[in-house]
């Protein structure tokens, strides 16, 4: 990036490339180390409660789970959000290519991949017309765990066509939209609701994360103390419980549930999903750059490998450590699937940069392309 570019809501440009650490590649350090924060976090959530609802019962990684929920999925979409800016106003056919058919491609190749293990079950259980259905029912119901690779295509396009509106006016419809208690079943609508203003957040303020991290990276003391007191704080809320009987009638009647944890709660929500990404921001620029904390950074800057391929290991790791009985602390067979499901997409990664074959499965191959770029 040999320009600086402007920003949608700010006078500020993007700072200097001495304000952060970049990579020979053209990668920004510590959004690379953000993004393999999410990830494992994101892989940690579905492990944890893989594990204990197989088992019946909570261990001891549940607290971290519960912990960081406010913060994981907001930081997630507004690291996907900040190079936007990059290739928003790209000619139409390069934007459908990288921002939408890319997404596309690798979600109907993993959903195939999930369900041709799947299926099976599926088929013993409720029959060939039923498994048949469930897999026509993914392409608008995201399925299982590959609903963030629907959903990104669907901000990237809503954030181009809201492009003639002012920054503003979208952002406030976005709180809005984060706020309400919008439940209708439909994955689309209740996740685009919940989660866009994030998504939206790290296009618009790209400039805002940029300079915090380079504050962040000159002040490291003063930024991990407050990252700390924001996670503790965020822990403490986790842990406590209202009623949503003291909520207002619509929301109340929205709850599927009769208790929330404060950290859930409408606007409680938003305030510690901002506060909580700042502080991960915060954190990845501080350590962003040293020798321990590459296989993180590593892990963020191929985040779609172990999100698209994390499934298989963590099920068959959970299914061999709960029926073999060896370790009878659940929360040390959560740690161990939690492992296992970052280890497997690594190794198949490596296997297939060692031998090229299999390459489909993590790179798009020159036929699944509108832009037909030389390779």
């Amino acid at each position: 990036m040999n320009h600086i570019a402007k920003r949608p809501f700010s006078n500020a440009a993007t700072p200097a490339h001495g304000d952060y650490i970049q990579l020979e590649s053209g990668r920004v350090d510590w959004v690379d180390c953000l993004k393999g924060f999410c990830i494992l976090l994101v892989v940690m959530l579905h492990a944890v409660f893989g594990v204990e609802k197989a088992a019946g019962a909570e261990g001891w990684m549940h607290a971290f789970v519960t912990t960081v929920q406010p913060i994981r999925m907001p930081a997630f979409f507004l690291a996907s959000g900040l190079f936007l800016m990059r290739g928003i106003d790209a000619p139409l056919v390069r934007f459908a290519d990288r921002k939408i058919l890319h997404f596309a491609y690798f979600y109907v190749l993993w959903l195939t991949i999930q369900f041709a293990f799947k299926a099976p079950g599926m088929v013993q259980e409720a029959g060939i017309t039923s498994a048949i259905g469930a897999y026509a029912l993914a392409f608008v119901q995201p399925f299982g765990t590959l609903w963030f690779i629907y959903i990104l295509p669907i901000f990237y396009l809503a954030t181009r066509l809201s492009r003639p509106v002012a920054v503003p006016v979208v952002l406030a419809c976005a709180v809005l939209l984060q706020v309400l208690p919008i439940h209708t079943g439909a994955m689309i609508i209740d996740e685009f609701a919940s989660y866009f203003l994030w998504f939206y957040l790290g296009y618009a303020f790209s400039d805002r994360a940029f300079a915090l991290a380079a504050w962040a990276a000159k002040n490291p003391v003063p930024a991990v103390s407050g990252a700390v007191v924001v996670v503790a704080c965020t822990g403490l809320l986790t842990q406590v419980d209202v009623p949503m009987s003291a909520l207002p009638a619509p929301m109340e009647a929205a709850a599927k549930v009769a208790t929330l944890p404060l950290s859930m709660m409408p606007v409680v929500s938003l305030l510690l999903g901002l506060l909580g990404t700042a502080a991960l921001i915060a954190i990845s620029a501080v350590l962003a750059g040293r020798s321990w904390v590459e296989p993180i950074r590593w892990c963020g800057a191929h985040s779609i490998v172990i999100y698209l391929a994390f499934f298989l290991p963590m099920a068959v790791t959970r299914s061999v450590l709960l029926k073999l009985g060896i370790i009878s602390d659940i929360g040390t067979v959560s740690l161990l699937v939690w492992i296992a499901a970052v280890a497997g997409p690594v190794i198949l990664f490596w296997c297939v940069e060692r031998t090229g074959l299999g390459r489909f499965l993590f790179e798009r191959p020159h036929w699944a392309k509108l832009e037909k770029r030389q390779t």
